[in-house]
């Protein structure tokens, strides 16, 4: 390990830079659906003793009287670099949404495979160069290193609208225990933790510390320890929380049918295909499914996925009609739709709603999706693109507006209900009020958009993971994808894989009590990062007063 920490030292220019981006690449092996995160133990150290090579003695010289702006360049390269390629092979899916009309926007693919990774990997870029600005050359770097990265992922899950897509963290939530953590840290604090635990073993193939100094034993292999320690430590926590726990109770009187129609995105939304689609809608809420489940009236609630009806529902007298004709009494449906509002005049403002339906197909309550996802459902500078000819994926003139409402439903028959439409459920510690706490997470989405790829895979753990961070049940209803029932721990009870037709048939477990992450959010992973902080500041100290 020394010598090939010794050659990425003495790595320059390209040679650096690719060696970086095929690191941030291979990373993508520790996320869903590969979950092999022993990987990041190689990746993570080879960016670090890429990031040592900066400060080589030999390159001070090349760096001459500029040597702190170089230095800053080259180590913003680096980081760039490894989130490029990180990015890259993480976010290539999302490439698939600009093929279903390929007529339209397959020019605009590589916004979406080169553009999107571009800019994201500007937040790994700033986050190495600020490490690199308290870089030491003891042990303490790496603190320095990871609450560096750790603060960049938190930015990215909040600038703007927040893009916080497979944080570091999620690397650790492949494993039923090692997820646990989450209900106590919460996917930032997790983020923080794995930066930890995978730069560790970069002390192994650490050269000298200091001219006139030999690595000691405690400087190679404490770190190593530090980080083997902090991982089975995570996994006995998580072990021992859910050993007592085999079996979350049901609440009572609540029967669920979870209703998955893989309806291709390309073929959904054309007109001689409306009648067709949702009439497989109906005729799948009514399946018999088990010798108890005879039909829709043994069901209490009905679930169907985002935007299910390929048109507007509450414009649409005879699907309201076959709505209410399907429902016996007692029985709701709970459906992603399209929803118009003519109260502003012309067209209307469209939204991506969530409505639930009583006898009669009366609708009782709706919810207006609040997230919206860029180039899909809205354009940044929406008026000036759509003048230049630009439209989102939608093709919805004006894009979709953002609700206004609160996501929390009072559905007949359930416990308060905290409605997620699609890319809402990736946004941890934003969607739990601890003062008014729901019963459980619903989760409607349409992942038909991107195919048989690993984006399904991924977008499923983030929800996933909501369940644990909350400790709440959580729900699942995806036009493809993966939809599933999960219970407050994470464990996935009933599921329908990615691209199947069928429906779930499952009652609703119970809620857990707060987690301490419900409770305090980020605070103790703002803590964690203070401390980390720090660590790196006096490593630097020390390492200038040896000098």
């Amino acid at each position: 390990m020394q010598e090939l920490a010794s050659r990425l030292l003495l790595l320059w220019g390209w040679r650096r830079a690719l060696t970086a981006l095929i690191a941030g690449a291979v990373s993508v092996l520790a996320f869903a659906p590969f979950d092999f995160f022993p990987v990041l133990f190689l990746t993570f150290p080879i960016l670090i003793w890429l990031i040592d090579g900066v400060g080589l003695p030999e390159r001070e010289e090349r760096f001459g009287n500029s040597g702190y702006v170089s230095g800053f360049a080259a180590a913003f390269i680096i980081g760039w670099s490894f989130g490029f390629g990180f990015f890259v092979a993480g976010l290539y899916w999302i490439g698939t949404a600009f093929l279903v009309e390929a007529e339209r926007f397959a020019l605009l693919l590589p916004l979406a495979v080169i553009a999107l990774p571009a800019g994201l990997a500007i937040f790994h870029g700033l986050a190495v160069m600020v490490a690199w600005f308290f870089w030491s050359q003891g042990v303490m770097r790496l603190f320095a290193f990871a609450a560096a990265l750790a603060g960049a992922e938190w930015v990215r899950g909040h600038i703007l609208t927040g893009f916080p897509w497979n944080l570091i963290g999620y690397s650790l939530t492949g494993y039923l225990p090692t997820m646990q953590g989450a209900a106590y840290i919460g996917i930032y604090g997790m983020t923080l933790l794995a930066l930890v635990i995978f730069v560790s073993p970069a002390t192994l193939g650490a050269p000298d510390l200091l001219p006139g100094r030999r690595a000691s034993n405690r400087d190679r292999f404490g770190m190593p320890l530090l980080g083997l320690f902090l991982l089975a430590a995570l996994t006995l926590n998580g072990l021992q929380r859910i050993a007592g726990n085999t079996q979350v109770g049901m609440l009572p009187d609540i029967v669920l049918r979870i209703v998955q129609p893989n309806i291709s995105q390309a073929e959904k939304w054309r007109i001689e295909n409306r009648s067709r689609i949702f009439a497989d809608l109906v005729n799948l809420s009514d399946r018999a499914t088990s010798p108890g489940i005879s039909g829709i009236s043994d069901v209490t609630h009905v679930i169907w996925p985002e935007t299910a009806p390929p048109f507007l529902l509450e414009e649409t007298p005879e699907a309201l009609a076959a709505i209410a004709a399907m429902l016996p009494d007692g029985t709701h449906l709970v459906t992603g739709s399209v929803r118009r509002d003519l109260e502003q005049g012309g067209a209307g403002q469209l939204f991506n709603s969530l409505f639930v339906l009583g006898s009669g197909a009366e609708i009782t309550t709706r919810y207006d999706k609040l997230r919206l996802v860029p180039f899909g459902e809205f354009l940044p500078f929406q008026d000036f693109l759509e003048r230049l000819g630009i439209e989102q994926l939608t093709r919805i003139r004006g894009g979709f507006t953002p609700g206004a409402d609160t996501a929390l439903l009072a559905i007949p028959g359930l416990p308060t209900t905290l409605a997620m439409i699609c890319y809402e459920a990736i946004f941890g510690g934003e969607i739990i009020d601890p003062e008014n706490r729901p019963g459980f997470l619903l989760n409607v989405t349409n992942d038909a958009w991107f195919g048989n790829t690993i984006g399904p895979y991924q977008h499923f753990r983030q929800s996933q993971l909501r369940a644990v961070e909350e400790g709440l049940p959580l729900v699942r209803a995806a036009n493809t994808g993966i939809s599933a029932i999960v219970d407050p721990y994470g464990r996935v009870l009933d599921t329908l894989p990615l691209g199947s037709v069928g429906v779930i048939d499952t009652g609703l477990p119970g809620p857990l009590p707060p987690t301490i992450y419900g409770l305090y959010g980020d605070w103790i992973f703002f803590g964690l990062l203070l401390l980390a902080g720090l660590s790196g500041f006096v490593g630097r100290l020390l390492d200038s007063k040896r000098r």
